[in-house]
């Protein structure tokens, strides 16, 4: 029997690539208008008898890197998946961070960017992915397993930021959809969390890569930046 995945803004550009690419497992798409994600009562509806959330939800109309603004309803989202997966007994959420969470344009080292490091967000997008981090972080001490996931830069058309100079930063923290299907697949898969909660950064494996993607799911990227087309 194949394990019951529930993905939250599965309509978005990463559910969509996990939509098609996780079909090893039974995916619930739950999206507006059927689920409110700011009702909790909602929540805790859609969520039931499934072995994992995979929290991509996010109003990024309201709030995005470029808009410099904060919505409160994203924190909402998330506080109301944490909580409304420890009340079914939902094992494991997966919850959509950013590589945003710490600024690395101008990332000289040494060595790879670290999740260890005390993050300095890039914008207030940035800030409020550190927050639901931290708010997994709460939840992983309740006995819910959390794995918080720096997404890389990934777009619908699978193509690679353009090789200019200004957009080094942008190329060496992409994401290919490959790259994020076999990701998830590992995360889903995964016998045990250690200690509840993982940190971690996912980025393919591109020449010049900043980000340490250090995890212990055995995921190694296969694909970069420099055999896909550039826009």
């Amino acid at each position: 029997m194949k394990k019951r995945i529930a993905i939250t803004g599965s309509n978005g550009t990463i559910g969509e690539i996990l939509k098609k690419g996780l079909t090893d497992f039974e995916i619930t798409g739950i999206n507006l208008p059927e689920v409110d994600l700011r009702n909790y009562e909602q929540v805790l509806n859609a969520v039931q008898d499934h072995s994992a959330i995979v929290h991509l939800g996010w109003n990024s109309k309201t709030e995005n890197l470029l808009n410099e603004n904060i919505d409160v309803d994203n924190m909402i989202m998330a506080f109301n998946v944490y909580r409304a997966a420890l009340e079914t007994k939902v094992s494991r959420v997966i919850m959509a961070s950013s590589i945003h969470a710490n600024a690395f344009y101008n990332w000289k080292g040494p060595g790879l960017m670290s999740v260890d490091m005390v993050p300095v967000p890039d914008s207030p997008y940035g800030a409020d992915k550190v927050f639901i981090e931290s708010l997994g972080r709460y939840f992983a001490q309740k006995n819910l397993e959390v794995i918080a996931v720096r997404f890389g830069g990934i777009n619908p058309k699978n193509t690679s930021p353009s090789t200019h100079e200004y957009l080094k930063g942008e190329r060496a923290a992409w994401l290919s959809h490959n790259d994020c299907v076999s990701l998830i697949r590992a995360i889903i898969k995964a016998e045990k969390i250690p200690n509840n909660f993982v940190l971690m950064y996912a980025v393919s494996d591109n020449a010049g890569r900043i980000h340490d993607i250090s995890n212990p799911f055995e995921w190694i990227p296969q694909e970069k930046a420099e055999d896909f087309q550039a826009i």
